[in-house]
């Protein structure tokens, strides 16, 4: 799975395939296929500003606005003037979960219609559709627990996961991208440091959840925290932050040294990509940390996490290739080795 832009689809004489099949081709396959790109950008897009509004939600200490789930309170599942503003917040995110419902139920239905065309896509759709449900169930125990920070953290390691996964979509459905199995194509110790720089990722995230659950903003003013230490949790999040911008730099050199017929399509852009959305994101928290966490920093800080980690999956997901449809002579000898194994 990942990104890939090597070579277009073809008829395996090198020449680019049409027919009935083409992405371009007419009827509601072809239309299918042309709409899955923006769909799959849109439902992105859509669970990234679920953060933020889930964000504004605990920054505005309404996280308990709707004091129960999956009512709102007194018996109406709707806020009412009882709830005040608190209420209205919580409700109003609540209700935008219908409209990302709306574009992932698209996005897998043109994933259905296209599957002949863009095969790959369906799992992503699907996986991104089924992830609503479990999403609303962790926030519904996340109100019933009282905004509990361990099951807080758990609804945002999810979202992470959601974005992750979104962004695979988005990268199978790119116009160039070639359907099919896919091998690395970076030799073993490239390979090996970016599975590292992907793991100490999600490291990042979750200890970032930590300090989250250790701090200020629990989303309401009677919600218990961790019980742990702001400042020495925050110090353990910066030192792993300063790791990763290590690995991601290292990464960015890796690639960047690689001989260009070994170096694999986009992947310098991608990694490139990684190391300023990192840089950025450290900016932000650096800035949020000395100026007492302005809810604004803070909620900038929730989605530029989910900008950490689509360009990080799209930075590894950049080191493989398809392992057949391709010219032997744009393989790396792992990726051709791994299509006779």
């Amino acid at each position: 799975m990942g990104l890939t832009t090597a070579v277009p689809a073809t008829d395996g004489s090198g020449t680019r395939r049409r027919g009935p099949d083409a992405p371009h081709a007419g009827g509601p396959r072809g239309r299918a296929a042309r709409a899955l790109p923006g769909l799959a950008v849109a439902s992105l897009v859509a669970n990234i500003v679920i953060i933020a509004t889930g964000g504004a939600v605990r920054l505005t200490a309404s996280g308990l606005g709707c004091p129960t789930w999956p009512e709102c309170g007194g018996g109406s599942y709707v806020a009412h003037s009882e709830l005040g503003i608190h209420g209205a917040v919580e409700f109003g995110n609540r209700l935008l979960t219908f409209v990302l419902v709306a574009v992932v139920a698209a996005t897998v239905a043109a994933a259905v219609a296209a599957r002949r065309i863009r095969p790959g896509t369906l799992g992503p759709a699907v996986l991104l559709l089924a992830g609503i449900p479990v999403q609303a169930v962790i926030g519904g125990i996340t109100v019933l627990t009282k905004l509990n920070p361990w099951v807080v953290m758990v609804h945002f390691v999810a979202s992470s996961l959601l974005v992750a996964v979104g962004t695979v979509l988005v990268l199978r459905t790119r116009p160039r991208a070639v359907p099919g199995p896919r091998a690395w194509a970076v030799a073993r110790p490239l390979r090996g440091l970016a599975r590292l720089v992907g793991l100490v990722v999600a490291g990042v995230v979750y200890l970032g959840t930590i300090v989250t659950g250790s701090g200020p903003h629990a989303g309401d003013l009677a919600a218990r925290r961790t019980g742990l230490d702001p400042a020495a949790v925050g110090q353990l999040h910066a030192d792993l932050v300063m790791l990763l911008l290590g690995l991601t730099v290292g990464l960015v050199v890796a690639v960047r040294t690689l001989p260009p017929e070994h170096r694999p399509a986009g992947a310098a852009r991608a990694a490139g990509s990684l190391l300023g959305v990192e840089a950025g994101q450290s900016l932000v928290g650096a800035v949020q940390y000395a100026t007492g966490l302005p809810v604004g920093l803070v909620d900038l800080h929730l989605v530029g996490a989910a900008g950490v980690v689509a360009t990080a999956v799209w930075a590894v997901t950049a080191l493989r290739a398809p392992v057949r449809g391709r010219p032997a002579g744009q393989l790396t000898p792992e990726t051709r080795a791994a299509q006779t194994t």
